[in-house]
């Protein structure tokens, strides 16, 4: 397992020492560290074990998950390239990590993230950034669980993810890597009301299909309003705003 596995600590130690002066934003402190490659379901680590390491998603998509009392799982959220994942743990993972597809990852150990931190002006804005988009995440999933109807909780997950596509690209083509499963246990729901749901939003018109893990947003303002997001912080004009101020590959 590759949690428990000291993949090359010793360089990792050696490039950790050159990184002070490359390291103008977080993605900066994994630039010289070696990649690791993880087939698609290969668990990154496990909840409760010890938060040694922070990790860097290069390539590819990961989902994190709790497995609650009654042995069911729920999804907190999904990693793609970019994401750093741990910045707010610190003694222990708080949930699993398992990749969707074939994923690429870097790690840095939690002492020498904390140490160049620490010493680095510069890359403390960025910390308090990332919590807080941590924060803002989780106070979404809060709202979108308690609130929202099985529509407007779909609805809010396409529209999520298709933030993560370049606001230029004008066929608005959307990327899903991971299961209906995956997406209803993010979502509270069963596999049948996702699918359901999918079926409605593409016979009006909203959505259709393009590709196996793949889907066509054609009616972007229409996606919005069913999302249930009628407060102006969701606006797409300062989500794109945001969007692009956070640094990606």
């Amino acid at each position: 397992m590759l949690h428990t596995a000291n993949f090359h600590h010793a360089k990792e130690v050696a490039n950790v020492a050159f990184l002070g002066s490359e390291a103008t934003c977080l993605l900066g402190l994994f630039k010289k560290l070696p990649v690791e490659r993880l087939a698609a379901g290969q668990s990154l680590f496990f909840e409760g074990d010890a938060a040694k390491h922070l990790f860097e998603v290069v390539e590819g998509s990961l989902r994190i998950f709790k497995i609650i009392s009654d042995g069911r799982r729920v999804i907190t959220g999904f990693l793609h390239a970019g994401d750093i994942i741990g910045v707010s743990l610190k003694d222990r993972y708080l949930y699993s990590a398992e990749t969707v597809t074939d994923t690429r990852i870097r790690r840095i150990s939690r002492k020498s993230f904390d140490a160049e931190v620490a010493n680095s002006p510069d890359l403390r804005p960025e910390v308090f950034a990332r919590l807080c988009d941590e924060m803002a995440a989780a106070q979404e999933q809060m709202v979108l669980l308690s609130r929202k109807n099985a529509e407007e909780r779909v609805c809010s997950f396409l529209r999520k993810e298709l933030l993560r596509v370049c606001e230029e690209r004008a066929d608005l083509v959307i990327e899903l890597p991971m299961t209906r499963l995956d997406i209803a246990d993010y979502l509270g729901l069963t596999i049948e009301t996702v699918s359901r749901t999918m079926t409605k939003l593409n016979n009006k018109g909203i959505v259709a299909p393009a590709g196996r893990h793949s889907i066509r947003i054609l009616k972007r303002s229409a996606l919005t309003q069913l999302a249930g997001n009628d407060d102006g912080y969701l606006d797409n004009t300062v989500e794109l705003a945001a969007y692009a101020r956070r640094p990606h590959h």
